[in-house]
């Protein structure tokens, strides 16, 4: 989110504070955007202090009360669910007689349908699947939305306007949000991957561990940075990289051989029917 933005935001309920839920709260406590009030729960007392020091912010520990998300879901116009899939049956079914009417539940869990979500909830709920990746940490996640039956315009656009303080929003209709997991979901693993190899690849050619890292690591970043900048569709940038008869293109053309699309299609067909095998329970 660009901080020179102003975003308010209603009351937020955040059950679970993992990696992803404290990635999503340090969007809400960044510059510029104006929460009504932000409720998180955790099972440790030691983590629920912690984030009860955060400017607006009120923690509850579940080891310590047992009603705790009954308590955090009270009055919160949004209802972020951040825990494992595992438990989010059993975690909606808690706090559903605490909802009140018209609340968004946004559930950031894979393979928890929007269906069974509704199931569990009051007719009166809207139910939002959501699919942030990792580098919410850093404020550049893309994120997928999906509504579900009961899903208003202003829900999604709220819904829309939450996740942007951590970086992208796409929307989509549910039957894609598997797929856009296997994308932007598992995509900062391919990338991190290429960067593995083309720095063994260095340390191979005789540079050390530490150059290596800066070598690669500022290319990629820099070659993602230009890639935003100039607008610039990616084959065309790499088409001024690749002089005719030069280094760049034999190197290319040994990548050629491995048919990379045809490897990511299928990595990417391997990760979606894992995700669609997951979610079939």
């Amino acid at each position: 989110m660009d901080d020179a933005q102003n975003v308010t935001l209603p009351t937020i309920a955040m059950l679970g504070a993992g990696s992803m839920g404290r990635a999503i709260l340090s969007g809400l406590l960044a510059p510029g955007v104006q929460v009504a009030g932000i409720r998180v729960t955790n099972r440790s007392a030691a983590r629920a202090a912690t984030l009860a020091g955060a400017p607006g912010v009120t923690a509850y520990a579940t080891e310590t009360r047992a009603d705790a998300n009954r308590l955090a879901v009270e009055g919160a116009q949004v209802v972020l669910v951040a825990v494992k899939p595992a438990m989010v049956r059993d975690l909606l079914a808690e706090i559903s007689d605490s909802l009140a009417p018209g609340t968004v539940v946004v559930s950031v869990a894979a393979g928890v349908t929007a269906a069974t979500m509704e199931s569990l909830l009051p007719d009166s709920i809207s139910v939002v699947r959501a699919m942030p990746n990792t580098p919410a940490v850093v404020g550049k996640a893309v994120t997928g939305v999906s509504a579900g039956s009961r899903t208003e315009p202003e829900d999604l656009s709220l819904v829309r306007t939450l996740f942007e303080t951590v970086g992208e929003v796409v929307e989509v209709p549910e039957s894609q949000l598997d797929a856009l997991s296997t994308i932007s979901g598992s995509g900062p693993a391919y990338v991190f991957l290429l960067i593995e190899a083309l720095t063994e690849a260095a340390v191979q050619k005789g540079f050390t561990p530490a150059q290596a890292a800066t070598l690669v690591n500022g290319t990629f970043l820099g070659a993602a940075e230009l890639l935003v900048s100039s607008g610039e569709e990616p084959a065309e940038l790499r088409r001024r990289v690749t002089s005719p008869n030069g280094t760049t293109e034999r190197a290319i053309a040994v990548l050629a051989e491995a048919d990379l699309p045809a490897l990511f299609a299928r990595a990417t067909d391997a990760a979606l029917a894992r995700a669609r095998a997951l979610a079939a329970g």
